[in-house]
């Protein structure tokens, strides 16, 4: 188990000592307290980092975004990608019954189209890439 913390090593360590001395008997509380202690370290740990972030904040530095924040992250982009793909297919079956083939090539022109300004293919924009504008106050 690769972890970060050596006090918390040392405390698994000791936990599954206890656990051989004592036995099986008291497994439930020997764990319940190891969670206890886990729990207490990822609640400092996430309080230390939202405290750097919020210092990053006043000081008018911009916190990293984490991947998963919109327009950052991988499941915005197939969560669209898939919308696009479902409505493909009435808007293929109204431009194919208005105009033929014609008509399906123009919905999936439209398609394909929203699809790369979406990800900013064409002119490197994206919702999520505007530049942060100064007043010079910096």
């Amino acid at each position: 188990m690769a972890t970060h913390d050596p006090e918390l090593r040392k405390e698994l360590d000791a936990t599954l000592q206890t656990r051989k001395e004592l036995g099986p008997e008291y497994e439930s509380e020997l764990v319940e307290r190891f969670l206890e202690k886990l729990d207490t370290s990822v609640d400092q740990r996430v309080r230390r980092q939202f405290a750097e972030q919020q210092l990053q904040v006043a000081r008018g530095a911009l916190p990293p975004r984490p991947r998963s924040a919109p327009g950052n992250g991988y499941g915005e982009r197939f969560g669209f990608a898939t919308v696009s793909l479902v409505l493909a297919i009435p808007l293929s079956a109204i431009g194919a019954a208005h105009a033929d083939l014609i008509g399906m090539l123009v919905s999936w022109a439209g398609i394909v189209g929203v699809n790369v300004l979406h990800t900013g293919g064409l002119f490197g924009w994206a919702p999520g890439k505007r530049k942060r504008e100064t007043d010079g106050w910096d």
